[in-house]
């Protein structure tokens, strides 16, 4: 049993125009095969990876995410989203690959979106440098690596889908080659990486 404890309740919630605010990410890693190594291309439908998990007494499989709480960044929302659901840590990426807004799969489908369940969602790319043993909420989650087709296929909501391919895209465009795409806090076009807190985050520039 992990000895942190993932954060309940919503006492400190953020809301923006009757919208919660939410922040998340999806965790990946790069499969490297031994016979491709001196390659610099990246088979994306095959050799990315990334992490789902499944909801709380359902079969659905989706992104670390959670509300984003008045005491902390949007960044470490997310990095500690990451932790308390799917038990990662790694490099958090800061730019956010866009913000989705979105109906809780709790709220009351006649009641108004930004009444009664409406979200609006921060979705960051995670690289993952560690998988831990015992998380805060491994009792009720399982995490899940999948390629980039599965995920895709597996995806039950439009707009995780819609933050999925908007982060093929990004990885796309940003590794060209092999090194690039295994390195990316070389990368500093794109506004590189933030200090985040180290019991959420461990590897960071």
């Amino acid at each position: 049993m992990s000895n942190l404890s993932a954060r309940t309740g919503r006492d400190h919630q953020r809301y923006d125009n009757n919208f919660r605010l939410v922040s998340g990410c999806i965790p990946y890693r790069l499969v490297k095969d031994e016979e491709e190594e001196d390659s610099t291309s990246v088979d994306f439908g095959n050799k990315l990876e990334v992490l789902m998990v499944s909801s709380p007494n359902r079969h659905d499989l989706v992104f670390p995410k959670g509300g984003w709480e008045d005491d902390e960044t949007l960044l470490e929302a997310a990095s500690r989203e990451a932790m308390e659901e799917a038990g990662v840590k790694g490099i958090l990426r800061e730019d956010p690959l866009g913000v989705w807004e979105f109906r809780s799969k709790s709220s009351s489908m006649e009641a108004d979106c930004c009444l009664a369940g409406g979200c609006k969602g921060y979705m960051f790319a995670l690289e993952v440098k560690e998988e831990l043993a015992t998380w805060p909420e491994q009792e009720n989650r399982e995490r899940r690596w999948l390629n980039v087709k599965e995920a895709l296929e597996l995806c039950r909501y439009e707009w995780m889908q819609s933050a999925l391919e908007e982060f093929l895209r990004v990885m796309a465009e940003e590794g060209s080659t092999k090194e690039d795409f295994l390195d990316i806090s070389s990368i500093s076009n794109r506004g590189g990486e933030r200090q985040i807190d180290p019991q959420y985050c461990s590897v960071v520039n």
